[in-house]
């Protein structure tokens, strides 16, 4: 009921889901699969369509799982779950999704998306996506605040504080995308094929420095500036007045400093205006080193034909007149239909966002 949309817009509770976290709504339009920073992948069912889920279920509860956040379907629909330090492929998740105990292939072991010693419970929800090259792309957040000098040449190495691409089975490893502090929500644009990110910036510089970022990449390589870097063109206090020895690529888009940037989703659809076609809707999950508590709330961001971006508040209404929260927003996808699902974490929820109806 707090919820502010635009005109001819609604926010409706979709389902309770513990803990939810990045949503992978799959291609038959069966179940939606929801991740989590525990243990736990739901799968969530709207068996009569009435856009209200029906069931939520643990999915393959006999199998262990480690902060399994991150979850994206191939072209051929198979589900991909990339947790803390391995990558799963569930290659028939929705249509046995009921079972027990489902076929998993791990694509990553256990122990090898990065160094065993470099495993901290710090930006380790990763997130997925495959490319329009049909590869599977995965961020690797660092586990600092500010990485130290001694780590940067480790972390290029393997993609860490970066994004790497790999082909559907795990082979052909290489990092793609360089400088990024933390970033939990990446998507391909539908017309260019551009990767776009969102990326979380440093603690601990006050409440209004450095901005949060929304990231253009558009050509393999390009490095984006942390640790250099804390957001935006702010220098980190632990690299100050040094020379920054790579060509970085500033943000597209720049947001109010910890709001937390986090999934974010090209619209596709055809349910809601002309206006949000090729539009980013994002989650800001909500500030945490911050006096007065800000984010919480769903984002959109225009693209003009030039490629500049806008960013601008959707939906909001999460923080209430004391400051407190009602919800932390995580991610953002469509259903079939041209709605949204908003996940939060807090209250543990899927919420939809429709138009018109």
């Amino acid at each position: 009921e707090n919820i502010t949309l635009p005109d001819g817009f609604k926010i409706e509770l979709y389902a309770i889901v513990p803990d939810a976290r990045h949503i992978a709504v799959g291609p038959q339009g069966v179940v939606t699969f929801v991740g989590t920073r525990k243990s736990e992948v739901w799968a969530v069912t709207d068996r009569n369509t009435d856009r209200v889920a029906d069931e939520v279920k643990n999915f393959a509860p006999s199998l262990t799982k480690a902060i399994p956040n991150g979850l994206c379907f191939t072209d051929d629909g198979f589900l991909i779950v990339a947790e803390q330090n391995r990558v799963v492929l569930y290659p028939a998740a929705e249509f046995f999704y009921e079972s027990t105990d489902v076929v998993a292939v791990p694509i990553v072991p256990e122990g090898e998306l990065i160094p065993v010693e470099e495993v901290s419970y710090n930006h380790t929800a990763r997130v997925c996506d495959i490319g329009p090259d049909g590869k599977l792309y995965i961020s690797l957040g660092q586990p600092f605040n500010v990485a130290p000098a001694e780590k940067l040449d480790l972390y290029s190495e393997f993609g860490i504080g970066g994004i790497i691409r790999m082909n559907t089975d795990g082979t052909d490893r290489e990092v793609y995308t360089y400088g990024v502090r933390n970033s939990v929500g990446h998507d391909h644009h539908p017309v260019t094929g551009d990767l776009w990110f969102t990326d979380n910036q440093v603690d601990g510089m006050g409440d209004d420095i450095p901005p949060g970022e929304i990231n253009h990449q558009t050509e393999m390589g390009q490095h984006f500036g942390a640790p250099w870097f804390g957001g935006g063109t702010v220098r980190t206090n632990e690299y100050a007045g040094q020379e920054v020895p790579v060509e970085v690529t500033h943000p597209a888009s720049e947001t109010i400093a910890h709001a937390a940037d986090l999934g974010m989703r090209f619209y596709t659809g055809k349910q809601f205006p002309d206006m949000y076609t090729n539009a980013i809707f994002s989650a800001q999950h909500g500030s945490w080193n911050r006096t007065t508590p800000v984010g919480a709330r769903v984002m959109v961001t225009f693209i003009d034909e030039e490629g500049n971006a806008t960013t601008e508040p959707f939906a909001e209404g999460w923080i209430d007149e004391n400051g407190e929260y009602l919800g932390r927003p995580v991610d953002v996808e469509q259903l079939r239909d041209g709605s949204l699902l908003v996940s939060d974490d807090l209250a543990g929820a899927l919420y939809r966002i429709s138009y018109g109806e």
